[in-house]
């Protein structure tokens, strides 16, 4: 009787064993795919189990949270939802997230380790601090102007402090309200649909995620280029150049938008936008000097910014004949810039030739303020000399007060800009820019 009893003791301890091996196998090799099932709604649940974490704008929370009584209890709430879009992104229990939502998601959604001093402490105890908050660099006075500027036409606008790469303001028009994407059901999913099947795609970020030739405003780039290589020595001085100029080795004329740029010197072609002139200036510089001196302010970058969000790669051709290097060298031909780019063009006049890289969030906290990360000044490098930068400004400011953009001056203020428009398309019918793409570059001033 007792060996029986023996063996039956055997065989419960190898079963306890098997049961204990088996619940190993759960908990550590499968746990990851028995979480990522889409049976499972426990992640999910969690996830929304407590409010998130806010994304400030001076200071002040522009988003926020709802108790909405469901399954999935809180939802995303939004202040000025459409002003802000471009900047938060959406925060969705039905499609994610987007924009600062997605880059900082783990310090909204409390599940960075840096919230907690103790962070093993929440993973044995299957707990999460409270949700983070993002601090961004926008201010809201700017951001406003920018948007009240638009009017809903489509359009961008991102303004940055040129000594720091701060992102001041960052304006996609149109905009939406990212509040109808929030929770779950039939009117989230009609929001969505609606969203994607409008023409004039408002969940497009066109600061940072679309490319448009940048026409004039490209000839900044072309401008320094040329100082810096000593092709022009003397920026008032006659660059013989023909009106209209004869685009090399073709029979095609390019022609200017006005009258006055036969001869012009690089500062007219500057103040008047003289196409001839900048064209034959960015032929003079060369192939090799334009894509340098177009790399330095940030175009052709291997994986692009991130600013968190991923912004889109501004291209500048790298293998050209010389009819098409001419017209990239006036922002056309397959030249093409998110409005973030032309800001750093502009910027980095305004900060003495060098390129501060863009940020947009200032800092990371917990939920009481204590800081996790923040956003450091970063240097891309210098695009230019500093003395070239100094006599860049002075046309730039010319631009201004005496040349084709009048209309950004500002009483009281020294202000630079170049304008620019470009032709996109057969007839000037691209999807992107109906009546061409129209920039204005003009992000400084010197008081």
């Amino acid at each position: 009787m007792i060996r029986y009893i023996r063996w039956c003791a055997y065989f419960c301890a190898l079963l306890l064993v098997a049961l204990l091996a088996n619940l190993a196998r759960v908990q550590v090799w499968e746990s990851a795919a028995y979480g990522a099932n889409p049976a499972n709604k426990r992640p999910a649940i969690e996830r929304y189990a407590e409010p998130r974490g806010d994304i400030l704008v001076d200071g002040r929370p522009v988003t926020g949270s709802r108790d909405s009584g469901q399954l999935l209890r809180y939802e995303r709430t939004y202040t000025n939802g459409p002003l802000y879009a471009p900047v938060t992104g959406f925060s969705s229990q039905t499609y994610g997230t987007s924009f600062v939502e997605r880059a900082e998601d783990q310090v909204l959604s409390g599940t960075d380790p840096g919230l907690s001093a103790f962070p093993l402490w929440y993973e044995l105890s299957r707990g999460r601090p409270a949700g983070g908050n993002a601090v961004t660099t926008v201010r809201a006075a700017v951001q406003q102007a920018a948007y009240a500027g638009l009017a809903g036409k489509r359009g961008a606008v991102a303004a940055l402090d040129p000594a720091t790469g701060k992102i001041l303001a960052l304006v996609s028009s149109p905009s939406y309200d990212p509040a109808v994407l929030s929770g779950t059901g039939t009117k989230v999913k009609d929001a969505w649909t609606a969203l994607n099947a409008d023409p004039a795609r408002p969940m497009l970020n066109r600061a940072l995620r679309e490319t448009y030739p940048p026409g004039s405003t490209f000839k900044i780039v072309t401008a320094a280029a040329a100082l810096d290589a000593g092709v022009v020595t003397d920026v008032d001085a006659p660059t013989r150049t023909p009106d209209p100029y004869p685009l090399p080795g073709t029979s095609t004329l390019l022609p200017n938008a006005g009258t006055g740029c036969e001869d012009a010197s690089m500062a007219e072609a500057v103040q008047w936008s003289c196409n001839t002139v900048m064209a034959k200036i960015g032929v003079q510089v060369g192939l090799r000097g334009m894509v340098e001196a177009a790399r330095r302010f940030g175009f052709n970058g291997g994986e692009g910014l991130r600013v968190p969000s991923w912004v889109s790669r501004s291209n500048f051709d790298t293998d050209m004949s010389q009819d098409q290097l001419a017209l990239s060298a006036i922002g056309q031909f397959n030249t093409k810039a998110t409005p973030l780019q032309m800001a750093m063009v502009a910027a980095a006049v305004a900060n003495g030739g060098e390129v501060t890289y863009p940020y947009l969030v200032e800092r990371t906290t917990q939920d009481d303020g204590s800081q996790v990360r923040r956003g450091d000044r970063r240097s891309l490098g210098r695009a230019m000399n500093p003395a070239t930068a100094l006599r860049m400004q002075e046309l730039m400011v010319n631009v201004v007060e005496n040349g084709t953009g009048r209309n950004a001056a500002i009483p009281g203020a020294v202000v630079g800009g170049k304008t620019g428009t470009a032709q996109h398309g057969v007839g000037n019918a691209g999807r992107r820019s109906a009546g061409g793409c129209r920039q204005r570059l003009a992000p400084f001033e010197r008081r």
